[in-house]
């Protein structure tokens, strides 16, 4: 590139590169993964999908229900089936089974009611389920999905994660990919401030220990930067994760339900979990716009330079790489407990193909699956996935990163020998293996809606006090879910 001429020219063509960037960046994290589609498998959409997966005559047909990827263009979800569906060809011919990837459209929330009422109504026909984790008890106690062979899940799988597919001890399901809140940071912003070591990828093990680095940012702020950390806290799930993992993190917090999904909560509990979270995102440390910011706001604003610490979940490490240069970001794991997310496979119990649709989530999850999706900026499921030493990721996997017209990968994300994130065996790892789920329940609809309502005031100009919003937050979560004095018959 020719240097520039003047400061001006400069500055202007910075700033419209660093635009550009995080446009690309954002329609990555956000609509290029709408993209996608192979040569074997085919990939439904729209309105359409629901219907084409009801009306097919072949019984040679397998239809996978998933939300949609967030690997861009031929995502990873979309290659792992067209390679089983190249293996039945090999093995079968003619009379192979074909697997098709049918992406439901909407929000979480959106794509869960379509999914119960396609499959309680029969008006879909849908095999595997990539079902949310907090959807599994729900499907289960429903009758909506039938049990796994426990072969599925062995001591290879990350304990914390393998959890999340079953319930009443019972195997619902095997974990596809998982997701684990982390905490993004500006290593230029904290040397800029003075830090000793603004290296911080070994973690910062307590939020107190992140509040006193904050209070060094603030006291000599960085061009553009305006607070601490921002993170999502609009009235949606985003503020029951944030609320999970400062509840989590408390001294004395609460344990919300049992192993049965009722409610075993205490206002005391309560109170010392709205404490934390309080503290967390007071006004001196939080930007006012977290109150009603999703993943994609906070991730705008910390791209923007607005603060030096962003809690966001791994695929953000791709988007942010390609708005960064190279020591301007960094990640850990969130201090505390990080909420658990991610998804899992399970049959549909109406399946006319149970036990094939069983061999496909046992291969969309075996070790060199799981490598894969790594590589393409999952959180893979697997240890072995993580291992310097495994024999199945030696090999770098097409992960569907972006390219520009001319063919050239645009990929900046950092990548270890083996192709996966640089970050993943040791910040990806940890998280994941010290994660905290949320509530196992088959009502989490009500709870999380329950949680999101009762909480609302504390972002509000004349928030309740600590006490207040325990008792009204109990208040409602008995009536959201069972207890164990009030059992409810669904």
């Amino acid at each position: 590139m020719t240097p520039p001429r003047s400061r001006r020219f400069l500055s202007v063509r910075v700033a419209h590169v660093r635009a550009t960037r995080l446009a690309v960046a954002l329609a990555l994290a956000f609509t290029a993964a709408c993209t996608g589609g192979g040569a074997d498998g085919g990939t439904e959409r729209g309105a359409s999908a629901g219907a084409a997966a009801g009306s097919a005559a072949d019984s040679r047909h397998i239809f996978v229900a998933s939300g949609r990827d967030v690997t861009g263009k031929g995502g990873i979800r979309q290659q792992l089936i067209d390679d089983w569906n190249a293996d039945q060809k090999k093995e079968a011919g003619d009379d192979a089974y074909r697997a098709h990837l049918v992406e439901l459209s909407g929000s979480a929330d959106q794509q869960r009611s379509q999914l119960l009422g396609a499959l309680q109504s029969g008006s879909a026909r849908y095999d595997v389920l990539n079902l949310d984790v907090t959807w599994i008890p729900e499907f289960a106690a429903a009758g909506l999905i039938g049990t796994l062979d426990e072969s599925l899940i062995d001591d290879d799988v990350i304990a914390s994660v393998g959890s999340t597919a079953r319930w009443n001890q019972d195997l619902y399901a095997a974990p596809f990919n998982s997701d684990v809140g982390l905490l993004y940071y500006r290593p230029d912003y904290l040397e800029e401030a003075g830090l000793r070591d603004p290296d911080l990828s070994e973690g910062v093990e307590t939020w107190s220990e992140l509040e006193e680095v904050i209070d060094v940012v603030n006291s000599r702020k960085p061009r553009k930067y305006e607070k601490g950390w921002t993170t999502q806290l609009e009235s949606y799930e985003g503020r029951t994760v944030n609320a999970i993992e400062a509840f989590a993190s408390a001294d004395n917090g609460p344990a919300l339900t049992d192993g049965e999904g009722r409610y075993t909560g205490t206002v005391q509990g309560l109170e010392n979990g709205v404490t934390e979270l309080r503290t967390r995102t007071a006004d001196p440390l939080t930007l006012p716009d977290a109150d009603t910011s999703d993943e994609a706001e906070s991730l705008s604003d910390f791209a923007a330079g607005r603060t030096a610490f962003l809690r966001h979940w791994p695929y953000a490490y791709g988007a942010l790489h390609q708005i960064f240069e190279a020591g301007q970001l960094g990640v850990m794991p969130l201090p505390g407990k990080a909420v658990l997310g991610g998804q899992n496979l399970a049959v549909a119990r109406s399946s006319g193909h149970a036990e094939v649709a069983e061999d496909l989530i046992r291969f969309l999850t075996d070790r060199e699956s799981q490598c894969r999706l790594l590589q393409a900026g999952f959180a893979a499921t697997r240890e072995s996935a993580y291992d310097d030493g495994a024999d199945t990721c030696q090999e770098k996997s097409d992960n569907g990163a972006p390219t520009e017209g001319s063919g050239e990968s645009t990929d900046r994300m950092p990548r270890d020998n083996q192709g996966r994130p640089a970050y993943a065996s040791r910040t990806l790892l940890t998280a994941l293996k010290n994660a905290a789920q949320r509530p196992r329940t088959p009502h989490y609809g009500a709870f999380t809606h329950a949680l999101i309502t009762a909480l609302g005031p504390l972002f509000s100009d004349s928030p309740p006090n600590d006490r207040q919003l325990a008792e009204a937050l109990d208040k409602a979560l008995r009536e959201a879910l069972p207890t164990a004095d009030r059992r409810w018959i669904d």
